[in-house]
């Protein structure tokens, strides 16, 4: 049995996740990646301490797969939002899943800029916070915006495993809607939509790219 309304709300509750998710994600994410690339040694922010610190804190992140990430900071979370379940909840552990991410394609992005663009930015006499933001960033602007798809589509798979802790969403859905009551057809709903976001998420991206790119 399907039924549309509780598809709906699912689809409005994974949207909502990912949605306060990416705005973490770009508001902490960019800033940080710009630090993690351009306080290495010959950045414009050369530190060597902090771009030590920032590299450590972001692997030992990375190196924890989601699924244990959302068990392990349930404490966190019940400190932050006041309770360990529901889809509020489920932002937390997709924030700080999701940011290191994000911070990392934008460190790749901003190395990939031609050293020659600082250069000149110098020579014109641009301090170092419009080096970054008027030469840097902006250089670097296309390969962000297909960091942010990524980023978007990593928050999609993501949110569906949040199901596991009642998260709410389409994996939620398919968890106890689908898997826990034996409805296939529903749970084939539910992967359907998946693929459906996956591909209209990756298309907008590749063609907001084209565009900045031209």
């Amino acid at each position: 049995m399907i039924s549309l309304p509780i598809i709906l709300k699912a689809c409005y509750e994974s949207l909502y996740m990912i949605g306060v998710a990416l705005l973490f994600a770009i508001l902490i994410g960019i800033p940080l990646g710009v630090l993690l690339a351009e306080t290495r040694p010959k950045g414009v922010l050369a530190n060597r301490f902090l771009y030590v610190s920032l590299q450590t804190l972001i692997n030992i992140v990375r190196s924890v797969p989601f699924i244990i990430l959302l068990v392990a900071i349930l404490p966190l979370t019940r400190l932050i939002i006041g309770t360990s379940i529901g889809t509020t909840a489920a932002i937390v552990p997709l924030v700080l899943y999701i940011v290191p991410f994000m911070a990392r394609l934008v460190e790749q992005a901003i190395l990939e800029v031609d050293p020659i663009i600082i250069e000149c930015a110098k020579t014109l006499g641009a301090n170092r916070f419009q080096i970054i933001v008027s030469f840097i960033l902006a250089e670097a602007k296309p390969a962000i915006v297909l960091a942010i798809t990524n980023v978007v589509v990593g928050l999609i798979n993501a949110s569906s495993m949040a199901g596991t802790i009642g998260g709410g969403g389409i994996g939620d859905l398919a968890i106890t809607q689908g898997y826990q009551r034996f409805n296939t057809p529903l749970i084939f709903v539910t992967v359907v939509l998946l693929i459906l976001l996956v591909n209209l998420v990756q298309f907008i991206g590749n063609t907001l790219y084209t565009k900045i790119k031209h």
